[in-house]
Order: C-alpha cells, then sequence, then structure tokens
C-alpha cells in the first residue's frame, strides 16, 4: 500500500530510541498517523514540528497498519508561531478538535481551512475569530451544525442576537427578548457575510457559545474533557487583550500604566 500527499504536522510522540510516530492532517486521507524511521535525528526534528507543511510518502505492507512516513518540508510555518503563545495554543486546540473526527477520513475543506488559519495564527488580533470559526466548522463535520443564518421564530435574517441552547438555531433580538437569560449570545461577526471584527467581549461570547454545544453534543456523551490547550488559548488571548488595553491607554495618555 502507497499514497502521496500534502500535509500539515499536528504533532509527533518518540518511538524507540531514533524514531517518531508523525500525526498530520492531510488533504486527501485525513488525520493520519505514520512512523517516521531516525525522525529524532537533527535534520529530521526541524521538520516534523507542529504548524509545518509536508510533502507524504506513506506505505505499509496492508492499509490497516500504521505504516511508514516519509517527509519533505514544503512550508517551515514552526519557527514563525513558536513565538507566540496564542499561537501555539491555537494549533494545539485545533489538533485537539481534528482528534474528534474518525482517523483517515477525508475533510479536505477542513485541511484547507487548517493552513489558512496557520497562515494567521500568530496575528492575535485575529487568532480569536479564526478558531472560533474552526470550531463551528467541526461542529459542523461532527453533526451538531448550528444554524446561524435566520431567527428559528420568525425567518427574519435581520438582527440575530442570539443561539438557542435548545435548538441550536439563531434567534432575533425582538423574537428573543423574553428568554434572554436562558438564551446564549450570538456575536456579530459570525454572522455569515457580516464583515465585522470581533471584540474581546465577542470573543468570549463566541467560544461561551462553540463551548456549550461542545460539552452537550461530544464531552460528555463520550465522557471526555474539553481539551486542556483551549483554556491556554483563551488565558493567552486575554492576556494579550489586556496587554493591549494597557499600551493604548499610555499611548493616549502619554504616560505609563502601573
Amino acid at each position: 500500500m502507497e499514497w502521496r500527499d500534502e500535509g500539515i504536522i499536528l504533532g509527533t510522540r518518540k518511538h524507540g530510541e531514533t524514531s517518531a510516530i508523525l500525526e498530520v492532517m492531510t488533504r486527501a486521507h485525513g488525520r493520519h498517523l505514520g512512523l517516521v524511521r531516525g525522525g529524532r535525528s537533527r535534520k529530521q526534528q526541524p521538520v516534523l514540528q507542529p504548524g509545518n507543511r509536508v510533502d507524504l510518502l506513506w506505505r505499509a505492507r496492508l492499509d490497516e497498519h500504521l505504516g511508514t512516513f516519509q517527509a519533505e518540508a514544503i512550508e517551515m510555518n514552526a519557527a514563525r508561531l513558536i513565538d507566540s503563545a496564542v499561537a501555539v495554543y491555537g494549533l494545539q486546540t485545533m489538533a485537539a478538535h481534528l482528534r474528534l473526527l474518525p482517523e483517515r477520513d477525508a475533510h479536505g475543506g477542513l485541511y484547507e481551512t487548517l493552513g489558512v488559519m496557520i497562515a494567521h495564527l500568530d496575528d492575535a488580533d485575529a487568532a480569536g475569530e479564526l478558531v472560533a470559526r474552526f470550531e463551528l466548522l467541526i461542529l459542523e463535520e461532527l453533526g451538531f451544525g448550528l444554524d446561524l443564518s435566520q431567527c428559528a421564530a420568525t425567518g427574519s435574517r435581520d438582527d440575530l442576537a442570539y443561539v438557542s441552547p435548545k435548538s441550536g438555531r439563531a434567534v432575533s433580538r425582538e423574537a428573543g427578548a423574553p428568554w434572554r437569560d436562558k438564551m446564549l449570545a450570538l456575536p456579530a461577526f459570525l454572522q455569515r457575510g457580516s464583515g465585522l471584527r470581533a471584540d474581546p467581549a465577542a470573543i468570549e461570547d463566541a467560544f461561551r457559545l462553540t463551548g456549550f454545544f461542545f460539552v452537550r453534543h461530544v464531552y460528555e456523551p463520550r465522557a471526555i474533557e474539553a481539551p486542556g490547550a483551549r483554556a491556554g488559548f483563551l488565558a493567552s488571548l486575554r492576556k494579550h487583550y489586556a496587554s493591549h488595553k494597557v499600551l493604548t491607554v499610555e499611548a493616549a495618555t502619554g504616560e505609563r500604566a502601573v
């Protein structure tokens, strides 16, 4: 058995004295694992880092075997991402979400989206929006997609402000007003075609929204916990926004904030 494909590295783990088990998200073969002989060598280690895009050759005697990878670098993204805690935790969070999907199932759209994410993940001002949208895509791929296109009560596409925790459908501000304390907030930037950017409060609302449905439909039924990297990602984002706020105050007042 043999195939060649392009992949993005999600992680590695040691195998024996010199080899490594490589985990990649591929364009045509989904999330896939394979053994890289000599993967812990000085030559291979820089290539086999999370976030790097690689050309892969996979071989095995039978299709169900682990098989071996030969990997050659296409894009060395890891060195750029490693300096940003937001980027590192963001990539780890997306990798954890991809592990919720069956191994070796093709998800070409997710692969392309992951590539776009990695290109911008070290921009902390954009990373929150990107990862929140990625979580919506994962929920959809798992069969639990949210309908944020129109109001569940009236069919209106205007002034959508809430999401029903029961149905996962959007609700307009007017229709949801009587039950607003029981509704989940719908950040405007998540609505398709809005073209809006997210402030810190909207980012918090977005991850509260996706987190609610991950817990209900994925974590609790599978008896698993939310990935620790997700909490690390949100903490890194909050730290970034807090430092940015301090810098903004300093710029406005001309004084160093204490």
